[in-house]
Order: C-alpha cells, then structure tokens, then sequence
C-alpha cells in the first residue's frame, strides 16, 4: 500500500533516510527519540515535505512528484486545526468541500461522521466550548468525510490525559478496522503502540533501526538504542 524507496531529506546537519513499506489495511506504530524524523517520515508520505532523492508510492502509484491534495491520504495532527469561529458541523464539513457547497448526500456523509466519532449532539457547538478529547474527534471526523485509504497521526493525542488519550486512540483503532484503512500513528508514548499497533517502527538518527511486530519489538529490543528509549 505505501513504499518508499531509498527516500533521503535532510534537515539541517541531519540525513534521514526511509526505506519502509506497509501493507494495506496495516497499523503502523513509529516510535523514537525528539528529533528522530518521526514526523519528517509521515510529511514525506503526505506529500509536505519533497525527497531530495527516492520514490514514494501509494496504491501501487508513485506520489514522489506529486502535491498532497493529489495523495490518498489525511492527516491529523498534535493541533486538531479546527476553526474557533465555525460550529462543530461546519468544522468537519470543510474536511468535504472547502467551498461549502454541499449536496444531500455529503451532508448524510457529514452527519454519519458526526455520530460515528460521539459528536452528534455538538454539531452547533463552537470548538471552545469543547473538551480536548472532543477538539480532537473534530479532526477525526473531518478524516472520516475525506474517506481516504490512508490515514497518517502525528502525535495527536500527546496533550491528553492518560484515559482520554487511551479513548481516542481506541476510536481510531475501531474506525481503521471498520473502514480497512492502513494507519501509521507517530507517538511519544510507547504504550500507543502496543495498545494499537500490528507492527512498530523505531526510528532514530533519521532511520528506521527496526521494524518488527509490535510484542516481539518490545519483547526483544536488543538494539541498545531501543532497550535505553524503552528503558528495558
């Protein structure tokens, strides 16, 4: 589903460089230091942030070239991005049509996705009158109505606590499986992954150290880069 091929960026003094491939219908945890090129790795697949060398595919089709809005993919970020002076409704209808122009269908669409992700009854609510577990069910919403096959998180439930960042991400775990989306979630917290990821990705020093299903990762981190983030 998504490959990337001997994909450089640098960033500063550093050089990453990606050689990954997921399977459709895969979730993908990424683990690893700040600074690592935990996000540079989903900007890149997103289409943000262009290689300075490699091939990027999606779908059996190189997107090395091409912009994110031509990219089967969304993305939800740590900000949930919503807009503070738009209700709940409007928010996660932009995620469909920038303009607003809606048919009957999209606002079914709309509502569908509303409901799905607990939101129904704070359609007309403004953002701020939201919790933060809430703010961010916007984002999801608004990734449900673009209906794309990939999915890419970064870090998008750091600023909640414990048991809600757990409710969120079990959300997105139930959506991915019911939409069969392949999911890669970037993550500070380790236990993320364990909790929703098939396999886990370590990255450090702009490259993946090692990729393994997620229990035998952290089963067997003999890598003393990984044993020391994992503090094993």
């Amino acid at each position: 589903m998504i490959r990337l091929d001997h994909v450089t960026f640098h960033y500063e003094d550093l050089r990453m460089e990606f050689d990954v491939a997921v399977a459709k219908g895969e979730f993908l945890g990424i683990i690893g230091p700040s600074g690592s090129g935990k996000s540079t790795l989903l900007n890149l697949i997103a289409g943000f942030e262009s290689p300075a060398a490699g091939h990027i595919f999606i779908a059996n089709r190189e997107v090395t070239a091409s912009p994110p809005a031509k990219r089967p993919v969304t993305m939800i970020f740590q900000d949930n991005n919503s807009f503070a002076h738009l209700d709940v409704w409007t928010n996660v209808a932009l995620g469909l049509s920038p303009s607003l122009k809606l048919d009957a269908d999209q606002r079914a669409l709309i509502n569908s996705a509303l409901a799905a992700t607990g939101l129904e009854a704070y359609a007309r609510r403004k953002p701020g009158e939201l919790s933060g577990g809430e703010r961010q069910r916007i984002a999801i919403a608004r990734a449900l109505v673009r209906d794309q096959p990939v999915l890419l998180l970064d870090e998008p439930f750091t600023a909640l606590g414990p048991k809600l960042r757990q409710d969120m991400l079990d959300l997105v775990v139930a959506l991915h499986k019911s939409r069969g989306l392949t999911t890669l979630m970037v993550s500070h917290h380790p236990e993320d992954a364990r909790r929703a990821a098939d396999r886990t990705a370590f990255i450090a020093n702009g490259r993946i150290l090692a990729i393994a299903p997620t229990a035998e990762l952290f089963a067997a981190a003999r890598d003393p880069e990984i044993t020391e983030y994992l503090g094993l």
